[in-house]
């Protein structure tokens, strides 16, 4: 179908079925243009909990949209694609999980928001990489941290908080694949560009790049710096807000095989059979919900 007529077909949808339209910063350019709002895990979770809307459609992998539903019971929450899931998310078992809650009863639980609704329901308090340092900050120093999933996000959190914790062995697949040799092979061929990465990359990646941000905090640390010229480290549909927003300014991928491929199978005639059809809404129990909910609360009510 033209994109045209898609996308006068999904505006006039979303009227009629009074949706909003979230995406994540990864999804495909043409997704985040007609999106009601875009934004990275945290900025998502945030509008979740906000959202008035009767219907979410989540342009984004799956744990989003659980999160979307448990900050936002009463809408009806609708995946893009049933199938675009996050590895990540998957590295944690719950019941490995509530084996270890057994054995370890006064370790408070920390996990990444890039986990299972069933996950969430497990832990004390969730995180995002825009707000992973200030959660562990928050925590008194005499308790002790499990931090889950991704050991990378942990580790780098110990070296700059110089605060002990466990980690679960998890990582991003996407991110876990960025070397240092990527950044300095793009420091030779573009001197003059900073070097931006997550912190869901190792940690001698993050060493060795200039700043290591949530893909939030990067849009806004390139709008307001003065520098020019970046080499972007993270997925590559950052490229199209970043490119947006500073159309002055020049940008080089680290690696253009730096995607997800999980946010790139969702395209504009997925979003519209979402909205016309409501297919793949997001269905949790109640108790799953209310637990979940718990933990993501008490992660946004940190200051």
């Amino acid at each position: 179908m033209d994109k045209q007529i898609l996308i006068e077909k999904i505006n006039q949808l979303r009227k009629e079925r009074q949706a909003l339209i979230l995406a994540h910063n990864y999804v495909a350019s043409e997704i985040q243009e007609i999106a009601d709002f875009c934004g990275d895990s945290l900025e998502l979770s945030i509008k979740a909990a906000a959202a008035d809307a009767k219907m979410l459609i989540v342009c984004g992998v799956r744990f989003m949209a659980e999160t979307a539903k448990i900050l936002s019971p009463d809408a009806t929450v609708v995946m893009v694609r049933s199938d675009a899931g996050c590895p990540m998310a998957d590295m944690v078992d719950p019941d490995e999980l509530k084996a270890y809650k057994a054995a370890n009863p006064d370790t408070l639980l920390i996990a990444y928001v890039n986990t299972t609704a069933e996950v969430k329901a497990l832990v004390d308090i969730c995180c995002t990489s825009g707000n992973a340092e200030k959660i562990v900050s928050s925590i008194p120093a005499d308790r002790k941290i499990m931090f889950l999933p991704d050991r990378n996000l942990g580790a780098n959190l110990i070296n700059k908080l110089n605060r002990p914790m466990e980690l679960w062995h998890g990582c991003c697949p996407v991110h876990d694949a960025v070397t240092v040799e990527m950044i300095t092979d793009m420091r030779k061929k573009y001197p003059d560009a900073q070097i931006l990465v997550h912190p869901e990359c190792r940690p001698e990646v993050v060493s060795a790049a200039d700043q290591a941000l949530s893909t939030g905090a990067m849009l806004n640390y390139v709008t307001a710096s003065e520098h020019d010229e970046f080499t972007v480290g993270t997925e590559s549909g950052i490229l199209y807000r970043m490119m947006l927003a500073n159309p002055e300014k020049k940008f080089h991928l680290l690696q253009p095989e730096i995607l997800c491929t999980d946010m790139k199978k969702l395209t504009l005639a997925d979003v519209e059979r979402a909205l016309r059809t409501g297919k793949d809404e997001v269905i949790l129990p109640q108790d799953m919900i209310n637990s979940a909910e718990g933990a993501i609360r008490r992660m946004l009510d940190v200051k």
